[in-house]
């Protein structure tokens, strides 16, 4: 495992109007990301729990035809992707598609429980004020033929009150604290950020053990990520972003780290939503 560099910490904070575009910011945050898999000559088939299906044939260590009913809706389309092993029989897959511009499609699923859970993320025609330009679908899945364990993936009201620190590369440092099942908080510590933080719409669900899916859309840039936890002993973050670059294009960035957390507070008695 590659360990982590502590960079160099001069102050290169930004005004508070001076914000970095998407492409920027996401510049190298995959540096300490996990190592991509090859599914070549696998078969992936789903049953999502709204009665659709997805399957996917991978052709090599690249591409994947695949085909989707339902909201999600596709019919033989061939897309790149990229795998990767968050453990040993858990998965974590994007598909940055190209034969559908300003779509992604991410599935993670876990080979001990035989259960998956689909994010269809896609990026507005417009910005609106007020709302994130990028939108989320979320399904709770099967492999189809297999037989499901456990219980079916849901939200999760785990993550409240946790406090930790995402170490994505030399330059890349992160804080985030979970403050409700619909909003976290995050800053920049180090890097084209620093300085900066907001609070924006966030989404958390469970797929395992001390596995846990982690989105945000953010409101002041048109960008949204999704995200695999391992808050078991690993440690460890796999994630991908989906959003509009500083020339106005829709663009797909891969990204993972390192988790250290900080802390949990516990609510007495009125809990956030």
């Amino acid at each position: 495992m590659t360990e982590p560099v502590i960079g160099d910490l001069a102050d290169d904070r930004r005004g508070v109007d001076e914000w970095a575009t998407y492409d920027e910011f996401a510049a190298g945050i995959d540096t300490y990301r996990l190592p991509q898999v090859s599914l070549a000559g696998r078969r992936l088939e789903l049953a999502l729990e709204d009665g659709s299906r997805l399957a996917l044939d991978f052709e090599d260590d690249a591409t994947v035809r695949w085909s989707a009913t339902g909201s999600i809706g596709a019919d033989s389309l061939s897309d790149p992707y990229d795998a990767v092993a968050v453990r040993s029989d858990v998965y974590f897959l994007n598909l940055p598609l190209t034969s559908r511009e300003r779509e992604a499609v991410t599935i993670v699923w876990s080979e001990a429980t035989n259960r998956a859970i689909v994010t269809h993320s896609h990026i507005d025609a417009e910005k609106v004020e007020g709302e994130p330009q990028v939108k989320q679908d979320f399904f709770a899945a099967e492999l189809a033929g297999a037989q499901a364990s456990g219980e079916v993936p849901g939200e999760s009201r785990d993550l409240i009150g946790m406090r930790n620190i995402y170490r994505y590369s030399p330059q890349h440092l992160y804080e985030h604290v979970y403050m409700s099942t619909e909003r976290y908080a995050w800053q920049n510590l180090q890097g084209v950020q620093r300085g900066h933080g907001d609070m924006d719409l966030s989404t958390v669900w469970k797929l395992d053990d001390g596995l846990y899916l982690f989105c945000f859309r953010e409101f002041r840039i048109s960008v949204a990520s999704v995200w695999l936890h391992d808050l078991g002993y690993n440690l460890k973050t796999t994630g991908i972003f989906l959003g509009i670059n500083g020339e106005g294009e829709s663009e797909h960035s891969r990204a993972g780290g390192h988790i250290y957390p900080l802390g949990t507070i516990r609510y007495p008695d009125v809990q956030p939503v």
